[in-house]
């Protein structure tokens, strides 16, 4: 093992998460030709290909499947114990950091990401993409994000997963809807009512299953696929949304809309950060991970459910 350097580590673990010689690269700070010839060192030590190209970049081999776990886990603790300098200085070091949200994350929790940001933060900047669940883990894996907020369960090794905070689910409708009055709504008045309803690419699935488990896709009056068109829409009809109960009491505020209790129990929703891990962050994306986990992970709504031991 004498000449297996603890770069060299670094490189193969990750040229693993990324599977990409350009973003390894740049991550790295070393030139492509330099992670080339890294890659050429570590494949003579262990007298394994370890990476194979594809249409979609580096595969890994049964042997770099085999080698990662315990060189990323070693790089990990090298890391905590020896702990490379963490140069970034957000109140005084420009940092720009792209992150990826679903419509409902825009509305709700970026602007409390940035207005924290701007009172302790001065110097950093964001660019927000649209959460897309079905590539979000590639675009981290090859240094398109540095971090994305999600609530379905993302399952890779590739990536670390930071509960954040869980909440129920709510009915919400118009203020002066003509039939739903008070704080609670009954199964017959709910079968009874039009829906609008949300899918698209953000995963945020759990209120049309909860229709669908009941037998109310029916009922669905309104098919989107952005929960931000959701007030506009039910303060001018009688339709009835599901949403989760913070983002209800943001649109309340702004909104003549109200939340209802529903008659059942959805199972909650819980809202994750997804970063890779720590051996394989820049100082600056370790300062976002804690930045955002700390202001985002904060009791918002008085009955928020409290954060998840999985994952």
């Amino acid at each position: 093992m004498a000449s297996l350097d603890l770069n060299l580590i670094r490189v193969f673990v990750m040229l693993y998460e990324t599977s990409n010689v350009t973003a390894t690269a740049e991550a790295l700070h070393v030139t492509q030709p330099t992670v080339s010839y890294n890659l050429g060192k570590l494949r003579r030590h262990f007298g394994d290909e370890l990476f194979r190209r594809t249409g979609r970049g580096l595969a890994p081999t049964a042997g770099a499947r085999r080698l990662y776990e315990p060189l990323q886990a070693a790089l990990a603790q090298i890391d905590r114990t020896v702990r490379q300098a963490d140069v970034f200085d957000p109140h005084t070091m420009p940092g720009r950091f792209t992150v990826a949200m679903s419509d409902l994350g825009e509305t709700t929790l970026l602007p409390r990401l940035v207005a924290a940001a701007r009172e302790r933060a001065p110097e950093v900047t964001f660019a927000v993409l649209p959460l897309d669940v079905d590539d979000a883990e590639g675009q981290l894996r090859r240094g398109e994000l540095d971090a994305f907020v999600a609530t379905p369960v993302l399952a890779s090794h590739r990536t670390v997963r930071i509960p954040l905070f869980r909440e129920r689910y709510v009915g919400m409708v118009a203020s002066d809807h003509p039939r739903i009055h008070g704080t609670e709504i009954s199964f017959a008045e709910l079968a009874t009512e039009h829906h609008a309803s949300v899918h698209g690419p953000s995963g945020h699935a759990v209120p049309r299953d909860v229709l669908a488990a009941h037998g109310l896709l029916d009922r669905v009056a309104v098919d989107a696929t952005r929960f931000s068109m959701l007030p506009y829409l039910l303060e001018q009809t009688d339709l009835i949304a599901i949403v989760p109960e913070y983002v209800g009491e943001v649109f309340a505020a702004s909104h003549q809309v109200r939340t209802v209790r529903l008659p059942f129990e959805a199972e909650p929703m819980e809202v994750a950060l997804y970063a890779r891990h720590e051996s394989s962050r820049t100082p600056s994306q370790r300062w976002l991970v804690r930045f955002m986990t700390e202001v985002l992970g904060t009791l918002v709504s008085a009955t928020q459910l409290p954060p998840s031991k999985a994952g």
